[in-house]
């Protein structure tokens, strides 16, 4: 990836109410995220961290501040741009793999691919190369239920890489996985932040997630700790 992507956040803040009271998660909040480094968001249960990556994507809007992709203002985005931005530019994995039970693995995977416009041979092809590397070929076809709850996140991971977007956002991917197969999701995630050049943001609460990212930002009274 030769363009030099960034997400940034401008002085961004988020409060909920909650009958008479105003909660504040995240306090004018600015920091800049940069395509090519991993990133780790941590922080105790209610810090923010869902809060902050579902506003780095555009699922939800912050109550004060502005949050830039590339220079362009995301929450400026119609439905279409939306759709497309998501589609293209951001890759998203959540702690459920979310897959589609009336779909195959392989169509689970093919399916970003199919939105913007694949052909659904080429989808095919590329959708299977990347279960090849991953060593799920064996199982394209068959219902993603049959799947362990790793293999379920693998799935889930190559669909969000599926057009090799420019950032990469997971929302504690390990978090229902044991030890051993939460490590083969943080090295596997690694391992296509290294290749391609992307950026990488996981908000989680595990060690080994920080442990293998560039940059760890500790979510703290609204802001972070370096």
């Amino acid at each position: 990836m030769n363009t030099k992507h960034t997400f940034i956040l401008d002085s961004v803040s988020k409060a909920f109410t909650q009958g008479e009271r105003t909660i504040t998660v995240l306090d004018n909040l600015t920091y800049t995220f940069d395509a090519g480094r991993s990133y780790a968001i941590t922080g105790a249960s209610g810090s923010g961290k869902s809060t902050l990556m579902h506003i780095l994507c555009g699922l939800d809007t912050p109550t004060d501040g502005l949050v830039y992709f590339d220079k362009l203002n995301i929450n400026k985005f119609d439905v279409r741009q939306r759709s497309f931005f998501l589609n293209k530019n951001v890759g998203l994995v959540f702690q459920e793999p979310l897959l589609l039970t009336e779909l195959s693995v392989i169509e689970n995977v093919m399916l970003k691919g199919l939105i913007i416009g694949y052909e659904y041979a080429q989808a095919h092809a590329h959708a299977l190369k990347l279960l090849e590397k991953v060593g799920l070929a064996d199982k394209a076809h068959m219902h993603p239920r049959s799947l362990s709850g790793g293999q379920q996140q693998r799935v889930a991971i190559l669909r969000a890489l599926f057009n090799k977007p420019p950032f990469l956002l997971a929302d504690e991917p390990t978090g229902n996985l044991d030890d051993i197969a939460g490590r083969v999701i943080v090295d596997l995630l690694c391992e296509y932040q290294r290749e391609w050049g992307m950026g990488l943001i996981i908000a989680s609460h595990d060690a080994q997630v920080a442990q293998a990212m560039d940059i760890v930002l500790r979510l703290h009274d609204g802001n972070f700790c370096l």
